[in-house]
């Protein structure tokens, strides 16, 4: 062996030459060699005794025997297997060498000798099948010294020894023989086989071959199951062991000895009130074999997946519900820590399992006649409990009820029924005989009057699971109103107003006992509105309804004294009612909302509200289930005593970081936030971006009505036009704004980039801005073209316009002087008349009568043709005023001074008449 060079090279380069040896080396170096060249075997004997005890009370000697004893203990190990004494001196040695001297104080950075030993120990395969060989040994002792040494070998280095194990033929049956052979021995064998089979595949599928699942069993039941002691302990570790994230060893344990025995151990005998530690430890332990049977690990795979709904099937059927509801609700003595760990079997039992599901919503507890449904005594225990672990546990139960599972929801949604205004305030304990909607209504409304808000938080993370993903079950909800706490208070209010006066309520608490406890009931009302609101237009509409809950949620938004996940999900609770707002009314439609964001709070600095809680540690650290740590010797102790979270120590703790809010914000509702995000960014920047539905220009708005005067309409078509005008300014102010925050977002540089997690899409965005307004540039130096050229058509026509009024005057003229000459002609008929004259003159009134209407036909000619052309010329003249309407064009302005003088031909047809 080389173990001698190689240990000595560490040690000359740790501790100095061979020259700086000190008596304690001479002194081991003498045993040794009296061990090794003895004549007599008592001299040698009296040796390894003295070897054994000076190496067992001295770090110097357990150096120098690392330096220069491994080879003589293997020589004696190896060649003197009939002098018992001798192999029992060695063994003892060796576990002195190995074992580190807690007694003997050091500098902390001191080299620790046992350790060395050990790792110079383990290196050599050769070493430990030698060791291993002693197992078959017939005395009692040599057998028990070794399983010692390979105990501490293992514990100091165990993958170098596992790996040497499993090259040795039979290593490992060996070990397992040793579990049949007595009961100190069989107790070793254990130990050792709990820190063989840590995570290593291999060695737990060899353990399991040699038959490990019967020996554990049968070493358990002879021991007294949960009631027995740390043996058990050490044999559920080593099942354990075999069973964490070994699908094979799973399935072998199924289909040979089945779930009985280890459901047998759940069962609670004798008096059941009796919980010692070690009782708790074990069950404890058992709770966990049955949740490595359940719970998948981090890894998705649909096989493993569909092997664990197997095992749950299988547990179920074995009644393993039964005797977990036993320890979790009806055993009102056991530990706290079982009865959080037993609450959280059944959450994962039932987890995407329907069936399972039905099987505990139809589970009862208790004996005639007080026999209680499962779930209403999992409720009793989230509103009544005083360990926040217990509650957290047991509203673990409702999510994974809840979740995916729309008839379980409308079915606890069915009993959602509300108590008479006797029965709101009466005490929490005296809700033994209502429903499970009523005791959750009650929960909800308890605590009002006293300030405390407790219950009502907890009731209403219940309420967030029966509504999550489900419209139907937030629909029937809506409907529930309360009676006001006094009649003089008016009518009753809906369920989801008081949940808003609650988290109003809660802010006060915060201010008046500066504690982190109303910081998270503040948090779970967030989230029960934030679930209730979401696709849910009712809901929106019932928020709304009362005008200081959007206030409210305003202040909330820009609160600096909030915390960033209240400020974050306030904001995403008023994102819900722009993205679900089906509402044409003014002030609660998501124009007027997004209009108030902007305005109070900015669009900059509402956004950043979703990066800031996006950062936060609720957020960043909500990963899905996994499986808890494994619990060993070691930690066991510790669990047990753990009786809760220690409320004295939530004041030093920030709100987000609260145990609470850890649980509460699970992988599902942080994806429902982000999804919610994306859609509120995108709806809030597109009703941002344009302008009310009302004011969008309507065709029919530009036409004349019927039987409307040209005065009103042109005035109906300025006060339209004004209206756009208004709208534009508006529009152009938005934009100014948008301007000026986007050219701080790029003035803040890296900085701005490091503290928005959402940077890329920002640059997406502005570059599709400046692509529209590139669009929209162009779009302008068309209208202004077309305006140029209506603008010379319109100068045209009024040219023409002006032609056809010089026309139409001199034909006016024209007539007139006809008139005068009919006028002159009458009068000297009348002369010609009065003279007497019988002279046969012609006949005057038909040659006048003739002359009057061959004029009239002319004049009406030339009348008809001028009417045609100025009907045509005011038809182009209307559709270029609606033209230069669109345009913005002042239209009066253009048409100012022309037809001033029209009437003039009007009014000399009535003098004619």
């Amino acid at each position: 062996m080389d173990l001698v060079s190689g240990y000595k090279g560490v040690v000359g380069l740790v501790f100095g030459n061979e020259n700086s040896a000190s008596s304690e080396d001479s002194y081991v170096e003498r045993l040794l060699e009296r061990i090794s060249n003895g004549v007599l075997a008592e001299d040698r004997r009296s040796a390894m005794t003295e070897l054994q005890a000076v190496v067992a009370e001295s770090k110097g000697a357990q150096l120098a025997f690392g330096a220069m004893g491994f080879p003589v203990i293997m020589v004696v190990l190896k060649e003197e297997r009939d002098d018992v004494e001798m192999v029992r001196g060695a063994l003892e040695t060796l576990l002195s060498a190995l074992t580190p001297l807690d007694h003997v104080k050091g500098p902390k950075n001191e080299v620790q000798p046992a350790l060395m030993n050990t790792d110079l120990l383990s290196r050599e395969a050769e070493s430990i099948s030698l060791l291993l060989s002693l197992l078959s040994e017939e005395d009692f002792y040599i057998r028990y010294y070794t399983l010692q040494v390979l105990t501490v070998l293992l514990t100091n280095s165990l993958n170098r020894l596992q790996e040497a194990i499993l090259t040795i033929p039979r290593g490992i049956t060996r070990l397992m023989d040793m579990l049949m052979d007595r009961e100190v021995i069989r107790n070793e064998a254990l130990l050792l086989l709990t820190y063989l089979t840590r995570e290593a595949e291999e060695i737990q599928k060899i353990v399991v071959f040699e038959g490990a699942f019967e020996k554990i069993f049968s070493i358990i039941k002879e021991e007294g199951g949960s009631d027995g002691g740390v043996v058990v302990q050490d044999c559920l570790e080593l099942l354990n062991n075999l069973l964490r994230n070994n699908e094979s060893n799973q399935i072998l344990l199924r289909e040979t000895m089945g779930f009985d025995p280890l459901i047998s151990i759940l069962k609670l005998r004798g008096s059941a009130y009796s919980f010692t530690q070690q009782k708790t430890i074990n069950l404890l332990s058992a709770l966990e074999t049955i949740n490595l049977l359940i719970v998948r690990g981090s890894e998705a795979d649909p096989g493993k997946d569909a092997h664990k709904l197997t095992n749950k099937t299988v547990l179920v059927q074995k009644k393993a519900l039964d005797n977990l509801l036993m320890l979790a609700v009806e055993s009102q003595w056991a530990p706290v820590a079982v009865r959080c760990a037993a609450l959280r079997c059944i959450s994962d039992i039932i987890a995407a399992h329907p069936k399972n599901r039905d099987v505990l919503a139809s589970k009862v507890l208790g004996e005639e006649p007080q026999v209680e449904a499962a779930l209403n005594s999992i409720l009793r225990i989230i509103l009544r409990t005083s360990s926040m672990q217990e509650f957290l546990a047991a509203d673990r139960i409702f999510n994974s009820f809840c979740e995916k599972n729309p008839d379980g929801q409308a079915m606890l949604t069915s009993t959602l029924i509300p108590q008479p205004q006797s029965m709101s305030h009466a005490p929490l304990e005296e809700d033994v005989n209502m429903s499970f909607g009523s005791m959750l209504i009650h929960g909800l409304t308890l605590g009002e009057s006293d300030g405390d808000l407790e219950v009502c938080c907890r009731a209403a993370s219940v309420l967030s699971h029966i509504l999550m993903d489900n419209l139907q079950c937030k629909e029937r909800v809506l409907r529930i109103e309360l009676e006001a706490p006094m009649p003089s208070l008016g009518a009753a209010e809906p369920l989801m107003h008081r949940m808003v006066r609650y988290l109003a309520l809660a802010s006060s608490m915060k201010t008046k006992d500066g504690t982190g406890k109303a910081g998270y009931i503040q948090l779970i009302i967030l989230k029960l509105l934030v679930t209730w609101l979401a696709d849910c237009p009712n809901a929106v509409h019932c928020f709304l309804d009362s005008r200081p809950h959007l206030t409210y949620l305003l202040e909330l938004v820009s609160n600096p004294s909030a915390t960033v996940c209240t400020r974050g999900l306030a904001a995403v609770l008023l994102g819900e009612c722009v993205i679900y707002n089906k509402s044409s009314d003014t002030g609660r439609d998501a124009f007027s909302i997004v209009d108030s964001i902007s305005q109070k709070v900015g669009l900059t600095s509402y956004f950043l509200k979703f990066d800031e809680m996006q950062k936060s540690f609720l957020f960043s650290s909500a990963k899905p289930t996994q499986a808890l740590k494994p619990l060993t010797r070691s930690t066991a102790a510790s669990m047990a005593e753990i009786e809760d979270i220690d409320d004295s120590d939530l004041s030093d703790k920030k709100n987000e970081d609260h145990p609470l809010l850890s649980s509460m914000f699970d992988e599902h509702f942080v994806d429902i936030i982000k999804s919610l995000e994306s859609s509120i960014r995108e709806n809030i920047v597109d009703v941002y971006s344009r302008p009310k539905s009302e004011v969008a220009v309507v065709p029919a708005e530009l036409e004349q009505r019927n039987g409307e005067s040209d005065k009103d309409y042109v005035k109906r078509l300025k006060a339209f036009v004004e209206k756009q005008c208004s709208e534009i300014q508006k529009l152009l102010g938005r934009n100014a704004t948008l301007a000026e925050e986007l050219a701080k977002i790029g003035g803040d540089g890296a900085s701005q980039s490091e503290q928005r997690a959402s940077g890329a899409l920002d640059r997406v965005q502005v570059e599709t801005l400046r692509k529209d307004l590139h669009e929209a540039s162009q779009r302008l130096e068309i209208l202004k073209e077309e305006k140029a050229q209506i603008e010379s058509d319109s100068s045209m026509y009024r040219n023409i316009a002006a032609k056809m009024e010089s026309d139409l005057k001199s034909l006016s003229d024209a007539y007139n002087s006809l008139e005068q000459t009919n006028f002159h002609l009458e009068k000297e008929v009348k002369a010609l008349k009065s003279g007497g004259s019988s002279v046969s003159s012609p006949d005057v009134e038909a040659i006048k009568a003739e002359a009057r209407e061959e004029a009239q036909k002319e004049s009406e000619a030339e009348l008809n043709d001028l009417l045609v052309c100025l009907g045509q010329e005011q038809s182009k003249v209307e559709k270029l005023s609606a033209r230069l309407l669109e345009l913005g064009e002042d239209v009066e302005k253009l048409l100012e001074g022309i037809g001033d003088d029209m009437g003039l031909p009007e009014d000399d047809e009535e003098e004619e008449d």
